[in-house]
């Protein structure tokens, strides 16, 4: 029996890393997409060990002809997708509103809005083709101090993915958006600094419910 293909977008660490890790463990194989080669070798390194597959895709999602080939290579070697997780996302140093700068909000604008709005309707149709499932993290700083740039840019990514979310109630692809519980990641170090990491979640933990939940 042919495997089921999940495409991690954002896959070196964190929970991107550890929802590879678990889908492969549970007989995924996984395509896992991330700037940071090394990250992306040790995360295979781990996912072989445990018995896994994977295959290993250092691309910037930012970079729409690289994302183009991407799809065309799935639909190409795998006719669809079975799962595509999206866990890609640029966390913006906390400042009031009267001090957001364009070096920091114009990244963010790139990754969290204009890469989804590029992925979204090239992986829609290999997502159709195999009756799969869109996986996006919801992270509601919106209107909370200091998250101004984060904040709003994360809301505007989960906009277009609960509207594709509608679009797709009787045609599909179904389009699930999790709240994760707070996890011991590098985003939430940048945000949260002084934090006892060792109340959070542990990612492996947030990882192996949302997959037994799919």
């Amino acid at each position: 029996m042919e495997k089921k293909l999940a495409l991690i977008t954002g896959a070196s660490r964190g929970l991107g890393a550890a929802l590879a890790e678990e889908l492969a463990r549970n007989g995924w194989h996984v395509m896992a997409v991330a700037r940071t080669v090394g990250a992306l070798e040790e995360l295979d390194d781990r996912i072989q060990k445990a018995g896994g597959s994977a295959t290993l895709a250092p691309l910037d999602v930012t970079e729409r002809e690289q994302m183009e080939h991407l799809a065309h290579a799935i639909a190409g070697r795998w006719g669809g997708l079975d799962l595509w997780a999206h866990t890609a996302i640029h966390a913006a140093p906390l400042t009031p509103a009267s001090h957001i700068d364009k070096s920091d909000m114009e990244p963010s604008i790139k990754l969290n809005v204009a890469a989804t709005a590029t992925l979204i309707p090239l992986i829609d149709p290999l997502l159709r083709a195999r009756e799969g499932t869109a996986l996006f993290f919801d992270d509601n700083r919106a209107g909370q101090k200091f998250f101004g740039t984060y904040g709003a840019t994360k809301a505007a990514q989960i906009a277009m993915a609960r509207s594709w979310q509608q679009e797709g109630e009787k045609i599909g692809p179904r389009v699930v958006i999790d709240s994760p519980a707070p996890m011991p990641t590098a985003v939430r170090a940048r945000f949260f600094p002084g934090e006892d990491r060792a109340a959070l979640t542990d990612c492996r933990v947030e990882a192996a419910r949302i997959v037994a939940a799919l």
